[in-house]
C-alpha cells in the first residue's frame, strides 16, 4: 500500500471509503488481536435474490476499501438464520403443501422441497454459496443452526438470560399491547412438535441455561443450549453481534428499527454495536419492494443469463442509499455503463480513479481488454439478424472492427451469448417494423440513394453525417423524428443505437435491404 494510495483513499468521497473511515474512528489505535469482523446476515426462507448478493458485494466493497486504510486483518462471515421458523410457504417454490405441514419448525428440519438436498435451508443455502463462490468472494459461510445446536451460542444464551428483564425493557415499548402480553427474547423449540414456538418463558436458572414455558397445555422445564431454543431476531441478531464480537454490518432501510433496537440490546448484553448504514432496496418494475416469498425479483441465474456478473456488480455500486427498480430491461444499460466507466479508468487521475465504480468492483486491479463496440449495438444486430449464431454475428462484426475474432475480443466473444440470449427472449417478442409515413419516405429513399454512393473504406462517422444531414433537411420537426423513425422502421423498436454505427456495423448492403424492406411496407 502506497503512501499516495492511502492519503487518496482518507479523503475519497467514494461510499465504500467513507464507510470504511468508520471502522478506523472504531478503534483509533488499531484493534489489538482478533480481525475486524465484517459480518453478512441472510434468510434462507425463500431462493436468493439479487439482493442477498448485493449485500455481500457491497460489504466486500467496504473491507477492501478498509484495507486501504490499514493494515489490520479482517473476516468475513456470511451468516444464515436457517434455524428459523418458517412462517409462510414462497410462491415460487414446488410442493408448497409439503411446506405447509412444516410451518413454524427451522429452516434445517424442513425437506427439500426440490428433493436435491437435506433441508429447505440447505437447498437455499447451497445456491447462495454457489454464486458467492462463483464471483470469488473471500467469506466464511456461518449456519444458525450449526452455532446453536454446536454450542457456539451456550455463554452468550446465558447471557440473554441473565438479562432477561433489561431485553424486555428495550422490546416491550415498541410491542402493541396484544403482542406484548405474549413476547418472550427467547423462543423454545418444542419438545414434541419440533415447532420453534413463540411463548413466555420463565427463566428458571441463568447460569444453567434452565427455563420453563408452557407447550400444548403441559408445562414444560428445558435448557436454552445446544439448539433446544432460539432468539427472536431482533435479539438473535443483537447476540449474535456480541457473541461474535461483529465490527461492520449493513442493513437495509427497512431494518431502520430493528437497528436501532438490536443496538439497544447489544449494550444491554455488555457489547458495542456494529458500524455500518442502511441501503435503500430494490423494488420490481411495478415499484414494490422484492420479496424472496413472492419471487417478483431477478434471481442470480436469471441476471447472469443476459449480462455478465460485472454488469451485476455495478449495478449494485452505483447510489446505495437511491431505491432503485430491478428487472430485466436494467441490465443492457447496466453492461454498457460499466464498460464506459472501465473504459474511462486508465486515463483517471487518483482521486478519479477511487470515486470510480470499477476500481471498487475490481479492488484496484482492472482486467485487461477492450470492448469495440457498445452492448446495446450488439442487440440492435443481433435484433435484426433474427436467428442467429455467434459465428454469424462475428462475420457482421468483421464490418465494423478490424481482425474481429474470438480470440483477440474474449469479452465481446462472451457479450455476444448474452445478447444472443436477452435478444431472443426479450427483444425479438417486441420487434414490430412500422411502414414509413409521409416525410419519412422520401427521407429513407435519399438515405438509400446515399449509402449507394458510399465508397467502400466509408467509415461509422461518414454514414452518421449523411444520417444527420438528411434529418436536417428532410422535413422533420426535429432530429429525433427522424431517429424514431428509423428505429421504428428498420429496427422495429422505439429506441436504438447511433445509425452511423449500426450501418457500418450491419453492412451497407445489408442496411440498404432493411431500408427496401421498410419502403415495401
Amino acid at each position: 500500500m502506497t503512501d499516495e494510495l492511502r492519503t487518496a483513499a482518507l479523503e475519497s468521497k467514494a461510499w465504500p471509503y467513507e464507510e470504511a473511515r468508520k471502522l478506523l474512528k472504531r478503534y483509533p489505535n488499531g484493534k489489538s488481536g482478533d480481525p475486524v469482523l465484517f459480518e453478512t446476515g441472510y434468510g434462507p426462507s425463500g431462493l436468493p435474490h439479487i439482493g442477498t448478493f448485493n449485500e455481500v458485494l457491497r460489504t466486500t466493497m467496504v473491507r477492501n476499501a478498509f484495507h486501504a486504510l490499514s493494515d489490520t486483518p479482517t473476516r468475513l462471515i456470511a451468516f444464515s438464520d436457517d434455524m428459523d421458523g418458517l412462517r409462510k410457504v414462497p410462491d415460487n417454490v414446488p410442493n408448497g403443501d409439503m411446506l405447509r405441514e412444516h410451518l413454524g419448525k427451522p429452516l434445517t428440519q424442513i425437506p427439500d422441497p426440490f428433493g436435491t438436498h437435506s433441508s429447505f435451508a440447505a437447498h437455499n443455502n447451497a445456491i447462495l454459496r454457489e454464486f458467492l463462490d462463483r464471483y470469488g468472494f473471500d467469506y466464511e459461510f456461518a449456519s444458525s443452526t450449526e452455532y446453536y445446536t454446536g454450542g457456539r451460542f451456550d455463554e452468550a444464551l446465558k447471557g440473554v438470560l441473565r438479562h432477561f428483564q433489561g431485553i424486555q425493557d428495550v422490546m416491550l415499548p415498541t410491542l402493541r399491547a396484544e403482542r406484548r402480553a405474549t413476547y418472550s427474547p427467547v423462543l423454545p423449540i418444542s419438545p414434541t412438535s419440533g415447532i420453534v414456538l413463540q411463548v413466555p418463558i420463565e427463566v428458571i436458572d441463568a447460569d444453567a441455561g434452565l427455563i420453563a414455558f408452557e407447550d400444548d397445555g403441559q408445562r414444560i422445564e428445558q435448557s436454552v443450549l445446544g439448539g433446544k431454543a432460539k432468539l427472536q431476531w431482533k435479539v438473535d441478531w443483537a447476540m449474535r453481534w456480541v457473541a461474535l464480537g461483529v465490527d461492520y454490518e449493513m442493513a437495509g432501510k427497512d431494518l431502520i428499527d430493528s437497528v436501532t433496537q438490536s443496538s439497544k440490546i447489544a449494550r444491554v448484553l455488555g457489547g458495542r454495536p456494529p458500524e455500518g448504514f442502511n441501503y435503500e432496496m430494490f423494488l420490481d418494475e411495478n415499484g414494490e419492494k422484492i420479496s424472496k416469498s413472492k419471487g417478483n425479483g431477478l434471481s442470480l441465474e436469471q441476471w447472469l443469463t443476459y449480462g455478465p456478473e460485472e454488469s451485476l456488480a455495478f449495478y449494485a455500486y452505483r447510489e446505495p442509499k437511491k431505491a432503485k427498480s430491478l428487472h430485466m430491461g436494467v441490465i443492457p444499460r447496466a453492461v454498457d455503463e460499466y464498460w464506459q466507466f472501465r473504459g474511462n479508468y486508465a486515463g483517471q487521475d487518483l482521486k478519479q480513479k477511487l470515486g470510480n465504480p470499477v476500481h471498487h468492483i475490481h479492488d484496484g486491479k482492472l482486467p485487461t481488454g477492450e470492448l469495440p463496440v457498445t452492448f446495446g449495438l450488439l442487440l440492435n444486430l443481433v435484433g435484426v439478424m433474427g436467428d442467429a449464431s455467434k459465428e454469424q454475428v462475428w462475420g457482421y462484426l468483421a464490418n465494423y472492427v478490424p481482425d474481429a475474432s474470438a480470440e483477440k475480443y474474449p469479452e465481446l466473444d462472451r457479450l455476444i451469448g448474452y445478447a444472443l440470449a436477452y435478444s431472443r427472449d426479450f427483444v425479438a417478442p417486441t420487434l414490430k417494423r412500422r411502414a414509413p409515413e409521409g416525410v419519412e419516405v422520401a427521407a429513407l429513399e435519399r438515405l438509400d440513394a446515399e449509402l449507394a454512393t458510399l465508397p467502400a473504406e466509408a467509415s461509422a462517422e461518414d454514414i452518421q453525417n449523411i444520417v444527420y444531414e438528411i434529418g436536417k433537411t428532410g422535413g422533420f420537426e426535429n432530429l429525433r423524428d427522424w431517429f424514431k423513425a428509423l428505429y421504428e422502421t428498420l429496427l422495429g423498436s422505439e429506441q436504438g443505437p447511433r445509425m452511423g454505427s449500426f450501418i457500418a456495423l450491419y453492412g451497407v448492403a445489408n442496411s440498404r435491404k432493411l431500408i427496401a424492406e421498410a419502403l415495401a411496407r
